[in-house]
């Protein structure tokens, strides 16, 4: 049989899982892949960036805006730990992403020798941050590790894994076949569990249904909405759920609505959610008893307190309990709905600055249009209230909160999809992380549309210094690139827009060009958003009006 090396056969079984995109950076101990992927480029395109960091966020990007399974590529020691980062995100948010990591020379693995990029236990570093790694120690390993890595992507809850390939293994001969396709193998549910919930709902005259991130893992969107329909129940989008159903469906609402609603509520049905406080307690249903559906028999146990748990998968649950409800009358609930939507406005009027540029963003992009958010002012509101219309077109850093993600997972997001519009916000303190991808946008002809606010601060942790340490500033300040000047230096076209009317001019011009861009946004003081992020955080004073703007020109 013809003889080939590890790298061909790992290149040959990625492709028969349906990859068609690497990210990553080549070194030396990634030749043997990298050679292989020279050979299959006519199959998979490889995006090289700057920075090991920025290929598991671009990962995650595709990942979560498509569904399919993102792959980074990064070289052992220095290269996985500035991948980390990236991969925590994933974690967090649930995200189908595969890292091929580099390794040592085989025989080398636990010596201490020093080799190059040696770290100890770099497998045991990797396990503690994804689902699922794996080790080829021979050729011939190899289809049955990635065979086992798409089980483990494809399958319960989605979270990210790594496969190790040490370069002697990359480098050897074999006669072994590629990989096997890996199908998908979602959890149905229990028969007698959706019966017992199908009768909890349709006893219930006032439901709620909260959902997660796991409804759009599992492409849940439809059956959600029959349901609710049919219970005349209003669903709550986390931050992770949002665009699982559209924002101006009459029965849609943002999570905070949940303090409003949950004073008439007899009953909760959590689906594909996590349902803890950011604090790590249960959420707060006002008493209302809990029904819960996650392909993760963790989320059915401490420190929840629920009534009935259904362990599987989210689209298959709905499904089976829209089937179980249909032909159920429920009378409209449309005044009390009414009441809850005056309720939500009359709080988002607390951030209204951040809300004029969300409302710019939101005119500027069709309804399949990307927004990936970012820790920075307008990225919190955004979290708590931006209308995400399409499934898959909301990508937020989830509870990881990881400062600087934004620009590189959105970059994830357009290779996905060239032709889709997206926009990326990000702030002057997270831009830094990774705005060498500038390079990477350029390189590949990456259409994004990035905006960097800029106020000259780490914005949190001034407010913070500010309203607890009595003004004592310490390190919150920030000395900027003139941001223009370094959108030119990579060849990248900027504009300036110093209000929400100058970004939604510029933004509409940008998204009908689709060409790279770096739209400047000079920024003052916006509010804080925390007390209607996080339940239990006092109404701060509210800001001079127009504190928010800037002129250009300062």
């Amino acid at each position: 049989m013809e003889q080939k090396t590890g790298g061909d056969v790992l290149v040959a079984s990625l492709i028969a899982q349906g990859i068609d995109r690497v990210f990553g950076i080549p070194g030396v101990q990634l030749d043997g892949a990298a050679d292989a992927l020279y050979r299959r480029a006519d199959d998979v395109d490889f995006i090289c960036a700057r920075n090991e960091q920025a290929t598991t966020y671009m990962a995650d990007g595709y990942s979560r805006s498509t569904g399919r399974v993102g792959v980074a590529m990064v070289v052992p020691g220095p290269g996985v730990l500035n991948a980390l980062a990236g991969l925590a995100t994933a974690y967090s948010a649930n995200s189908r992403v595969l890292l091929l990591a580099g390794q040592i020379d085989s025989k080398a693995i636990g010596k201490g020798l020093g080799a190059l990029h040696e770290i100890p236990d770099q497998t045991g570093v990797l396990e503690r941050l994804t689902k699922w790694t794996g080790t080829a120690r021979t050729p011939e390993e190899i289809p049955g590790l990635v065979e086992e890595a798409f089980r483990q992507l494809l399958s319960g809850r989605p979270r990210p894994v790594a496969l190790e390939v040490p370069p002697d293994v990359l480098e050897a001969l074999t006669s072994v076949q590629p990989a096997s396709r890996v199908e998908a193998a979602p959890l149905e549910p229990s028969t007698a569990d959706v019966a017992a919930a199908a009768q909890k709902l349709l006893a219930a005259e006032r439901p709620l249904i909260m959902v997660g991130g796991g409804v759009l893992a599992a492409g849940a969107s439809d059956a959600l909405t029959q349901l609710a329909e049919v219970l005349e129940a209003p669903v709550l989008m986390t931050e992770n759920g949002r665009g699982a159903i559209d924002a101006r469906h009459r029965l849609a609402f943002d999570a905070l609505a949940l303090r409003e609603l949950r004073e008439r509520a007899d009953l909760v049905l959590a689906v594909g959610t996590r349902f803890v406080s950011t604090f790590g307690t249960q959420v707060n249903t006002g008493g209302a008893p809990a029904i819960v559906v996650n392909a993760e028999a963790a989320d059915l146990g401490a420190p929840r307190a629920i009534e009935l748990g259904l362990h599987a998968d989210a689209r298959l649950a709905l499904e089976a309990l829209a089937a179980a409800v249909a032909g159920a009358e429920r009378p409209s609930r449309e005044a009390e709905l009414a009441g809850t939507r005056a309720w939500l406005a009359e709080q988002f009027e607390d951030i209204a600055p951040q809300r004029e540029y969300l409302a710019a963003i939101r005119e500027a992009l069709p309804d399949n249009g990307v927004l990936v958010s970012e820790f920075t002012q307008v990225g919190y509101a955004a979290s708590a209230c931006y209308p995400a219309h399409d499934p898959r077109t909301y990508i937020g850093p989830g509870y990881q909160g990881t400062l600087g993600y934004g620009f590189a997972t959105a970059l994830g997001v357009k290779a996905a999809d060239p032709q889709r519009a997206v926009v990326s916000i990000n702030g002057d303190g997270g831009f830094a992380w990774t705005m060498q991808e500038l390079s990477t946008m350029r390189r590949y002809g990456l259409g994004l549309v990035t905006i960097v606010f800029h106020d000259g601060f780490y914005g949190n942790v001034r407010r913070i210094q500010k309203n607890r340490y009595g003004a004592r500033y310490f390190s919150s300040d920030l000395t900027n690139p003139d941001y223009p000047a370094l959108a030119a230096a990579f060849g990248v076209a900027s504009r300036t827009a110093a209000s929400p009317q100058e970004l939604a001019t510029v933004l509409a011009e940008a998204v009908a060009a689709g060409e790279p861009i770096l739209i400047d946004v000079p920024v003052g003081e916006f509010p804080s958003p925390w007390h209607l992020i996080h339940e239990g955080v006092p109404r701060p004073a509210p800001l001079p009006v127009g504190s928010h703007l800037i002129s250009a020109g300062a």
